[in-house]
């Protein structure tokens, strides 16, 4: 029953990562200025949403991932620790950035789940 388990979880991943690269070639491709890591969540975001791609094709590996997250951040926290001289001047406007920036996630957000709530509610009255 684990080798089951073990076999979804990669072949899960391996189509989470073909996606991957297929938005990165359109991204090379097409010389575009979006990531072509977004690109691969567009185009999966498109093939759930057309049924093309089932979600129990992809959960167990999507589930995998998001469960070790937080390691993928542990490069990016050792890179802008490498190079800390670069932040040094700036580091007020820094810390006003971000703050500025998680409020306005924080409100278009809860203003775009609202919004799909409201329509949801619309949709089944």
């Amino acid at each position: 029953m684990k080798v089951v388990y073990v076999g979804k979880v990669i072949i899960h991943t391996l189509l989470l990562i073909i996606l991957y690269q297929i938005g990165t070639w359109i991204h090379e491709f097409f010389d575009l200025t979006l990531p072509g890591s977004v690109i691969g969540m567009i185009l999966l975001f498109v093939l759930l949403s057309t049924g093309l791609v089932k979600p129990s094709w992809v959960d167990q590996g999507a589930l995998l991932l998001v469960k070790h997250l937080p390691l993928f951040f542990i490069p990016a926290t050792v890179g802008i620790v490498s190079f800390l001289d670069l932040f040094t001047g700036s580091g007020l406007l820094l810390i006003v950035i971000i703050i500025i920036s998680t409020a306005l996630v924080i409100v278009i957000s809860g203003h775009v789940s609202q919004w799909l709530v409201r329509k949801k509610e619309l949709k089944h009255d």
